[in-house]
């Protein structure tokens, strides 16, 4: 090995190749290199004191952290049943939970009784021996997939490669008196005048972004799958914004300029009463910037280093300075940098041409020293804010051992950073990775701008988490359970094999809940309108319409959940998607517009009407004489839906039982013949892993005659 070879912190390994003995000795290795630096990011705390003084109020302070990584080994490893029992339930229980940064006004003011470092630092040392003697027993064969148990071991040590950056941001935000130097972190040292910064034209392109489940690295969940876009040509700043360049901000006032910030910005702002970046420091006259551990004199051709919230003032003063459309980047268009940049994975024998993974250093570095491309530090020195909250990739799916890694993420609240920073090592420096913050929280994350005048499209993130709607949700578009087709394709299939022969531009699908019959009905008519009450079950019809995907979580026990994602592509619909429109209504109450139609659906309707005669007494006039009318019920009538005397049937009349069908024939009677049925089909509900509602619908289907 050469020194240089001997220097480098281990890449993220391989999950392929022909020597497993090696493979077996390359991630004991990588483990161990890996808790060795986590342990010594620790080594620059002065005192025992500075792991229980908190370094900001949203987090748990140091020694939440520093045991925190290792119980994760252990309680992931227990999820997948690779190890019998428990080490320290009191610290597994303690250190497992509140990772995430609050919302910038939540002050968790909650005790916690700490143990001693000691204590903790032993139990590294009792972890660390478990799982090494863990990867010395367990089988391994090549390659490593998501469902190997060496993918949980994996799994562990990116997750405290994490937490090696997430650390040294609490670090450099202790007090100075809590830390010191330390050998192993030496900032970089060189800082000079910072470069004129200038815009570069980058030309359009297509970009493909999501792992494959057979990709040769390490991923978190919201890496894998697929996504294609093409992106319009832009132009982007040659370099990072630089402390220089950002200070023109500072000293226009742009911290007490609300018309700058974005109002949860502003927000942020107001709360924190921020005058400058939170890594500044001012003496007089003289500025510092804050690194790990230790103050410097303000290398003003570094990288800044902010939050979304100031990052985005930022570019919405630049755009009012220079009359031009300035922003952050989309994630997308972050993905074309990097092609356009001509740039590959950061080599795994010789240092990275990137201030990144630790090669050069524990700090930023001036902005002009990394050249790629055309550009400077698309990859490395600081990570980069992006317009683009995350989202998943089309066919992303959680994994069993780690579910809430990224879903509690897709709230619109946490937007995307890309390209790494000098400590960004293993998982976090390949070009998959995909991070993202809160936007009042600080990193090592600074940003580039572009000028685009192509508008930025968010993606959707939603998970619908409310318990009808998301069993609606897998009602109509999940899996079929006993053996029950799916309902609402099976009423489809139905009422179109009815319709051999007729006229098929238009179909109503009234009631139409969570929209999947709308859909399979476009396969056969031109058009179909898809109209409900309830406007949040329309927005799943929605949803798919626009998107052609709808992700919902799925009740298991308890609080436990699934997280689900359909797709119309995988139903077989996407072809009818521009074929549906979904609009909210009141079935008893419908517009004149409704008219026309060949087909009407009226699916488990009925006997959720107030007034279910006024619709069916007027509904011929919506209706083309010869079209049909397809009503479909279980008849359970409920005082709480329908007032008692407004029901079709289900009571005794003079004595004698009236059921629905006989209502039926009343009102329909006069402008329609019943041509099918009565039929019944069954349909399943899931409620709970273990628990369903199973359901038998009356089916008939009548002609307009008159």
């Amino acid at each position: 090995m050469t020194s240089i070879q001997a220097q480098i912190f281990p890449r993220t390994p391989l999950l392929s190749g022909d020597d497993v003995a090696a493979k077996r000795e390359e991630i004991r290795g990588y483990f161990h290199a890996t808790l060795d630096r986590y342990e010594q990011l620790f080594e620059t705390l002065r005192e025992d004191e500075a792991y229980y003084v908190r370094s900001i109020s949203l987090r748990h302070p140091l020694i939440f952290y520093y045991g925190h990584t290792t119980t994760f080994f252990i309680n992931k490893l227990l999820l997948a049943r690779l190890i019998p029992a428990r080490i320290d339930p009191k610290m597994e229980s303690m250190f497992a939970v509140g990772v995430d940064e609050m919302s910038w006004d939540d002050l968790n003011s909650a005790h916690y009784d700490w143990p001693a470092v000691d204590e903790v630092r032993a139990y590294r040392q009792r972890v660390r021996a478990v799982v090494d003697q863990l990867m010395c027993d367990m089988p391994l064969s090549l390659p490593i997939v998501a469902s190997s148990p060496w993918w949980t071991i994996l799994m562990g040590i990116e997750h405290e490669r994490i937490h090696l950056e997430t650390s040294s941001v609490l670090i450099r935000q202790h007090e100075l008196r809590y830390v010191q130097p330390h050998s192993a972190w030496q900032a970089c040292r060189q800082q000079g005048i910072a470069p004129q910064n200038s815009l570069v034209t980058v030309t359009s392109g297509t970009v493909s972004s999501g792992k494959a489940l057979t990709d040769n690295t390490y991923g978190w969940d919201n890496e894998f799958g697929q996504h294609t876009a093409e992106v319009a040509a832009f132009q982007a700043s040659r370099y990072l914004v630089s402390n220089q360049e950002y200070l023109g901000f500072v000293d226009a006032g742009g911290y007490t300029t609300a018309q700058h910030w974005l109002e949860e910005g502003w927000a942020w702002r107001e709360h924190t009463q921020a005058l400058h970046p939170t890594f500044w420091r001012q003496q007089g006259e003289k500025w510092l910037l804050r690194l790990m551990t230790e103050e410097v004199s303000m290398p003003w051709d570094w990288p800044v280093e902010v939050n979304c919230h100031e990052a985005l003032a930022f570019c919405h003063w630049k755009a009012a300075q220079t009359q031009l459309p300035v922003r952050l980047p989309t994630e997308d268009e972050w993905v074309r940098l990097y092609e356009a940049a001509n740039l590959s994975e950061v080599p795994r024998n010789a240092q990275a041409g990137a201030n990144i993974h630790l090669d050069h250093g524990a700090s930023s570095c001036p902005v002009n020293t990394f050249a790629q491309g055309d550009f400077f530090d698309v990859v490395g020195n600081v990570w980069q804010w992006t317009q683009t909250p995350i989202y998943p990739f089309d066919g992303f799916a959680v994994h069993p051992h780690y579910d809430d890694f990224s879903v509690p993420t897709f709230d619109g609240r946490h937007n995307l950073i890309k390209g790494g920073s000098w400590i960004s090592c293993g998982n976090e420096a390949l070009k998959s990775a995909r991070y993202a913050f809160r936007r009042h929280f600080f990193q090592h994350a600074g940003f580039r701008y572009v000028v685009a005048q192509a508008p930025v499209e968010l993606p959707s993130s939603h998970y619908e988490t409310d318990k009808l709607l998301s069993e609606y949700a897998e009602f109509h578009y999940g899996e079929n359970y006993f053996g029950v087709a799916n309902f609402p394709a099976t009423l489809a299939q139905i009422g179109i094999a009815a319709m051999a022969g007729k006229p098929a531009r238009k179909a109503l699908d009234l009631g139409c809940a969570s929209g999947r019959a709308s859909f399979e009905l476009a396969k056969h008519f031109d058009a179909v309108t898809g109209i409900d009450f309830s406007t949040r079950f329309i927005g799943q019809g929605v949803q798919l319409a626009e998107h052609g995907v709808l992700r919902y979580t799925l009740a298991d026990e308890g609080e436990l959940v699934f997280y689900q994602e359909r797709t119309l592509s995988g139903l077989g619909l996407e072809l009818q998607r521009h074929k549906v429109n979904f609009l909210q209504g009141d079935a008893c109450n419908l517009k004149p517009i409704f008219a026309d139609y060949d087909f009407i659906l009226a699916a488990n309707l009925i006997d959720r009407l107030y007034d279910p005669a006024k619709l069916l007494s007027t509904i011929h006039s919506r209706l083309n004489i010869g079209g049909l009318l397809m009503i479909t019920s279980p008849y359970t009538w409920l005082p709480e839906h329908t007032p008692k005397e407004a029901w079709l049937g289900g009571f005794k009349r003079d004595g004698e039982s009236v059921s629905t069908l006989d209502g039926l024939h009343q009102i329909l009677g006069q402008h329609f013949k019943l041509l099918q049925g009565p039929q019944s089909v069954p349909f399943v509900i899931r409620e709970t892993r273990r628990k369903f509602q199973h359901t038998l619908s009356e089916v008939t289907i009548w002609e307009r005659v008159a």
